[in-house]
């Protein structure tokens, strides 16, 4: 869902996924979650698991682009992550070089792109079809400097 100016309290974008949701994406496969806006960028993607899943110890999540799928939020075992603890900026775009740590203060603007590109969020799980339970909360936030541009 995308935010207006003043709802926006520091994120552009979230979604809620239910356990039903991630079982109707389907272990291996992904959904569009928001969009980088042609000239834009992303500086932040949270991940919250909001309510504990039941029915599988081996629950991942990917939140990327088509092509590197992994480039926001990279494999994040969301049955192992303590509830209501979000885990920001995993990815390997927010890696600084092979083997170091992801950038932990302030804004990197990351995956700047020059045409309007898809965020997707990819679940795996060889027994996703066994949960029972379980919500996750996305949080996007989404640089748009071309509307400044009008």
């Amino acid at each position: 869902m995308k935010l207006v100016n003043n709802e926006v309290r520091g994120f552009t974008d979230y979604i809620r996924l239910t356990a039903a949701d991630m079982i109707a994406i389907g272990s291996g496969n992904s959904r569009v979650i928001a969009t980088i806006p042609v000239g834009g960028s992303v500086d932040m993607v949270g991940v919250i698991n909001t309510v504990d899943i039941v029915g599988s110890s081996s629950l991942v999540v990917d939140i990327g682009i088509t092509g590197t799928p992994s480039a926001l939020i990279s494999a994040m075992d969301v049955d192992a992550q303590v509830v209501n603890l979000p885990l920001y900026n995993t990815g390997t775009d927010f890696v600084q070089a092979v083997a170091t740590t992801t950038f932990k203060g302030g804004a990197l603007p990351v995956r700047a792109v020059s045409v309007a590109t898809p965020v997707l969020l990819r679940v795996t799980d060889a027994a996703l079809a066994t949960i029972t339970a379980g919500e996750i909360f996305v949080v996007l936030r989404i640089l748009d400097p071309l509307t400044l541009n009008q």
